[in-house]
C-alpha cells in the first residue's frame, strides 16, 4: 500500500536524478507558451502575425458556449467533479485491456494539457537517466508525471482557465496552433462565434489533427462531427431529439478555409518590409519576434488598404488585357530596345538569372546539354493569373517567358500632415511577384510632382492661371525642399508604425 505513494514521491523530488526534474511552482503557475506576434492596424484590425508556430492565446471569456461545452462532453465530461486525475475512466481503460477491449483513453483535459506543457514538449524535456532508457520505464515515468503536474495545475488554476489554456496549446494542423487560429482557418471566425456544428469539428481534430482536418480528409471529418453530435445528443445538450441530431447530421462542413502566411491577406508587402524592420529593431533588444505575443500597432489603414488593393487589381487586369491584346496585334514580344526592336536573346540573359539556371549549371555545368535539357523540361506548376491561380505544364523557360509579359505597379498612400503610411501596395501579387514596388522601385515622380508645385503656388497666392516664366526663380527650389519634407516625414512613419 505504501509503495506506489512513495514512488510518486520519490518521482516529485527527482530521487537520484533517475526521473529529470519536475517543473517549479512558478513554472506552473506561469506556464510558457509559444506565441506569435501581432499586426494591428489603426482601426483595430488584424493584418497578419509573424509565428514560428501560428498560436494566439484567448481567454476563457472569448470562447463560446457550444466550444466549450463540446470539449468537456466529448473528452472529459467529468471535468467538473474530478481534481485532475479520472480514477473510473483509469478502471474502464484497465478493464479493455484485461479483456482486450478498449474502451478509449483515460487522460483527462488537465493532463493532456500538462502532456502538451511538459511532459512531451522537447523545449521542457524532463527525463532523468532512467527516463533516458526509452520504452515502458520512460512512459510509465511520463504518465506519472502527468498525474503529479496535473494536480498541481488544478491547484493553482481555475477549471475554465485550464480550458482556455488546453484549447491554447493544441494544434489543429494547417499550421494553426491553438483555438483562436484554428476558427480563423478554418471557419474565418473568432472562437467566441462558433456553432456547434464548427465547434465538433475542431474538437474532433484534437483526436489526430491531420486524419480529421476538414481541408484534407473531408469525410474523416465528417464522420467524427457526427460521432461527437451524437455524444452531445446522449447528453442532451442543444440536440434533445433523434430528429433534431438526425438533422444536423446530415448538414455539410461549412469552410471558410484560409491558411494565415505572409502572401494572404491584407498588406502583404508590408508585412514583408515591416519584419525586416522588426527583426533589426528585435534582434538588437533580445526580443523573439515570433515567440513574443508582441502587439504591433501600425499606421495602417485596413479600410484604405482594402480599397487600394481593390482598385490596384480593377485597374491592373483590365491594363493586362489591353497590353497583351496590343502586343498580340503587333505579332512581337513585348521586350524591346530603345529604338523598338525586339530583343531576341532577351530570355536566354535572363534565365541566366534565375534559380534554377544557378542550381543546374552548378550540378550539369554552364556548357552542357544536360543544362538545356533540364531548362526546356516541362513540369506541373501553379502559376499566377487574373483569373485566378491555374495549374499548368511549364518548362523554366516558359515560366519566365509568362511572367516576363506582366505588367506591375505600386501604390502607397501618406497622410502628408502626420507622414504616417495608410495604405501600401507593393506589387500586383506578393506570392509571385516578391518585388515591393513602393519600398524598392526607384522610378521618376512624373506628374505626381505637380501636385507639389501647385500646391505650394497656391500656397504663396499665385493663382493656376500664372504662367511659368512669372514664377520667383527659387520657386523650383522651394518645391524641391517641400517634396524632401514629405518624403522625410513618409520615411518618420515607416519608424512610427
Amino acid at each position: 500500500m505504501l509503495g506506489f505513494p512513495l514512488y510518486i514521491y520519490t518521482v516529485s523530488i527527482n530521487l537520484f536524478g533517475m526521473y529529470g526534474e519536475m517543473p517549479s511552482l512558478k513554472e506552473v503557475e506561469n506556464p510558457e507558451n509559444d506565441l506569435s506576434s501581432e499586426i494591428i492596424s489603426a482601426d483595430g484590425v488584424s493584418l497578419g502575425r509573424y509565428f514560428r508556430y501560428n498560436r494566439s492565446q484567448v481567454h476563457f471569456n472569448e470562447l463560446s458556449e457550444e466550444l466549450v461545452n463540446t470539449l468537456v462532453i466529448s473528452e472529459d465530461h467529468r471535468f467538473y467533479s474530478h481534481s485532475g486525475l479520472d480514477f473510473p475512466a483509469y478502471v474502464r481503460v484497465l478493464f479493455g485491456l484485461i479483456t482486450l477491449n478498449p474502451q478509449g483513453g483515460g487522460s483527462t483535459i488537465t493532463q493532456q494539457l500538462a502532456k502538451n506543457l511538459y511532459t512531451m514538449n522537447p523545449e521542457h524535456s524532463l527525463d532523468g537517466w532512467l527516463g533516458n532508457l526509452g520504452g515502458i520505464p520512460r512512459r510509465v515515468i511520463q504518465k506519472t508525471k502527468e498525474w503529479i503536474i496535473s494536480v498541481n495545475l488544478e491547484e493553482n488554476f481555475t477549471k475554465n482557465e485550464i480550458i482556455a489554456m488546453y484549447l491554447n496549446t493544441v494544434t489543429f494542423s494547417s499550421n494553426s496552433f491553438g483555438i483562436k487560429v484554428a476558427a480563423e482557418t478554418y471557419f474565418n471566425k473568432q472562437p467566441d462565434s462558433l456553432n456547434l456544428q464548427e465547434s465538433a469539428v475542431l474538437v474532433g481534430m484534437l483526436q489526430a489533427a491531420t486524419y480529421y482536418n476538414p481541408h484534407r480528409n473531408p469525410d474523416n471529418s465528417l464522420s467524427k462531427r457526427n460521432e461527437i453530435l451524437y455524444k452531445m445528443y446522449r447528453h442532451g445538450y442543444k440536440i434533445t431529439t433523434r430528429e433534431q441530431y438526425d438533422s444536423i447530421k446530415a448538414l455539410p462542413i461549412e469552410l471558410n478555409y484560409s491558411v494565415q502566411n505572409q502572401n494572404e491577406g491584407l498588406a502583404t508587402y508590408f508585412r514583408t518590409v515591416l519584419g525586416n524592420y522588426l527583426l533589426q529593431y528585435c534582434n538588437s533588444k533580445g526580443i523573439d519576434l515570433y515567440n513574443s505575443g508582441l502587439k504591433i500597432y501600425t499606421t495602417i489603414d485596413s479600410r484604405l488598404q482594402k480599397y487600394a488593393e481593390e482598385a490596384m487589381a480593377e485597374h491592373m487586369s483590365v491594363l493586362q488585357a489591353q497590353f497583351d491584346e496590343e502586343w498580340k496585334k503587333r505579332n512581337r514580344n513585348p521586350w524591346v530596345d530603345d529604338d523598338g526592336r525586339e530583343i531576341h536573346d532577351f530570355l536566354q540573359r535572363r534565365i541566366r538569372q534565375t534559380d534554377a539556371y544557378k542550381i543546374y549549371s552548378e550540378k550539369y555545368g554552364e556548357k552542357s546539354d544536360s543544362l538545356k535539357i533540364m531548362l526546356n523540361l516541362k513540369k506541373p506548376m501553379t502559376v499566377f493569373s487574373w483569373e485566378g491561380e491555374k495549374d499548368t505544364l511549364f518548362s523554366s523557360y516558359d515560366s519566365l517567358n509568362y511572367y516576363k509579359r506582366f505588367l506591375n505597379t505600386g501604390v502607397m498612400s501618406m497622410d502628408p500632415y502626420t507622414g504616417h503610411i495608410k495604405a501600401w501596395v507593393g506589387g500586383i501579387n506578393h506570392k509571385y511577384f516578391k518585388f515591393d514596388h513602393v519600398k524598392q522601385g526607384t522610378r521618376q515622380p512624373g506628374s505626381t510632382f505637380k501636385s507639389f508645385v501647385y500646391g505650394l503656388a497656391m500656397e504663396n497666392g499665385y493663382s493656376p492661371c500664372v504662367i511659368k516664366k512669372t514664377l520667383p526663380p527659387n520657386f523650383i527650389f522651394l518645391t524641391s525642399l517641400r517634396g524632401f519634407r514629405l518624403t522625410q516625414m513618409a520615411q518618420e512613419g515607416m519608424a512610427k508604425v
